[in-house]
Parts: structure tokens; sequence; C-alpha cells
């Protein structure tokens, strides 16, 4: 009896587990990325809204967690809370670090792609 008690428990902290894994997780993540992405806004950013609306930044009220974006070449300007933008259209660079570069098949051994080629040369 004891046995098949420990049994099930640890199934049941198995299931938990990979509840957490697979759906919980994931989800805050994604919802930090997003919170992240509508707090980088700035002016003159094209944007969709979760509407389906199109436009570009015009301005940011932080203190009332809104911003106002311009639709189209006839400037009709809207008011929209930031929760509401589904993406950010523009493409920005990163600056591209040492961290945030990836590594080829040569960087198994220590070597980056820079030092490669100039040893060839």
């Amino acid at each position: 009896m004891n046995g098949s008690m420990i049994g099930m428990i640890a199934i049941y902290a198995v299931i938990i587990a990979l509840v957490y894994l697979f759906l919980i997780r994931p989800n805050s993540k994604k919802k930090k990325e997003e919170a992240q992405m509508r707090n980088n806004l700035e002016i003159g950013d094209e944007i969709t809204t979760i509407g389906g609306i199109v436009g570009r930044v015009v301005a940011i009220k932080d203190d009332e967690d809104a911003l106002i974006i311009e639709t189209g070449s006839d400037r009709v300007k809207m008011k929209f809370r930031k929760w509401c933008i589904s993406s950010v259209d523009t493409v920005k660079e990163a600056p591209k670090t040492e961290a945030t570069e990836k590594k080829g098949f040569a960087g198994l051994f220590g070597k980056k792609k820079k030092d490669e080629a100039e040893e060839e040369k």
C-alpha cells in the first residue's frame, strides 16, 4: 500500500512538472517579450494593433499608458492603449555583441569565424 502511494505521488509530480514546462513557462516568457516590445516603442515605429489597424506612432503618453498612431495617407490620428499593440513592424538593427554572435562549427574548437578568415589570408 505504501509503495503504490509513493508511485501515485510521483506520477502526479511528473504531470505537474510537465504542465509547468509546456504550458505555464512558455506563456509567461511570451508575456515578458510582449511587455518588453510595448515598452520599447518609439515615435516613428510602424505598428499593427490587435484589431488589424496599421499605423505609425506619433506620440507616446506614458502617464496614460497610451499612444497615438497615424494611419494611411489621410493622416487620421487614433489613440490606443499600449496593451492593444500586436506587433512592431519597424525593423531595427540590434547592436551586435560577441555574446549574441553565433558561432559556427569552428566555434566548437574555440576559434571564431573572423580568426579563421584572417588565417586563410
